[in-house]
């Protein structure tokens, strides 16, 4: 009866853990905006990529504002990648 009881134990735990970390908040967009500007800060870009980096975080910064983390997240990230972080 033991073993039946430790294996729904583990088994329940196998089940949710899965199903919690889909269903994860993603990262606050507040924090992803302070590291990009500090990426920014740092970084040595050109004009055509200054204006990318400048537009996604425009954009990023309008989802944040919307409370739609995921996008202001996903914006941030596509600036980060144009400043090669």
């Amino acid at each position: 009866m033991k073993k039946l009881i430790i294996a729904l134990a583990l088994g329940t735990i196998a089940i949710t853990n899965p199903i919690a970390s889909a269903f994860a908040a993603p990262t606050p967009c507040e924090d992803a905006l302070k590291a990009l500007r500090a990426a920014e800060a740092t970084a040595k870009l050109d004009v055509a990529d200054k204006a990318k980096v400048s537009d996604l975080e425009t954009k990023g910064i309008e989802r944040c504002n919307a409370d739609d983390d995921k996008r202001a997240d996903d914006f941030f990230a596509q600036a980060m990648k144009v400043m090669g972080k």
